[in-house]
Order: C-alpha cells, then structure tokens, then sequence
C-alpha cells in the first residue's frame, strides 16, 4: 500500500506502442464523432487544425512549415493510407 507521501512511477510504452495507443484513441474518438452526426470533412480539417497548432506552439512555425512541405510526397506515397486503397 503506498502512503499518501510516495509515489509509484508506472513504466511509460516504447514510442511505437505509444503511437498504436494514440492511433486507437483518435479512432475511437474519430468513430464517434462520425456517430454524432459531424461532417468527416469537418472532423479532418479540425484535426489537422489542432495538430498543426499544437506542433507549432511546441516547435515552431518554421519548423512546423518545413516538415508541412514533406507531407504531400509521404500522401502520395500512401504513408497515410489505412486500408490501402489508393486514388
């Protein structure tokens, strides 16, 4: 039994484990939001809007803007599709 005074640190996941814990929680809230009725094309956009704000806030917009240049190379290169149906 730990007292009120001590603390017990649980191990946090390797960076992988993280990133699959994270994808499952952003498609279960994803999924939800679907179910609420809001628009996909609003849900992504916001998503996006609050990721890149969040990078920026953390590193920066110069930063933020050379990593945004790479981006449309890692979609084309089907880096972001889930179900690998490609367009």
């Amino acid at each position: 039994m730990l007292h009120e005074d001590e603390e017990f640190e649980f191990p946090l996941p390797d960076d992988d484990e993280q990133r699959r814990i994270a994808l499952q929680i952003f498609l279960d809230a994803w999924d939800d939001a679907l179910a609420e009725g809001v628009n996909p094309d609003v849900l992504a956009s916001t998503a996006i809007f609050a990721a890149f704000s969040d990078m920026v806030e953390t590193y920066g917009e110069e930063a933020v803007g050379e990593m945004a240049e790479g981006m449309k190379a890692r979609v084309q290169q089907g880096e972001f599709t889930l179900n690998q149906t490609r367009h």
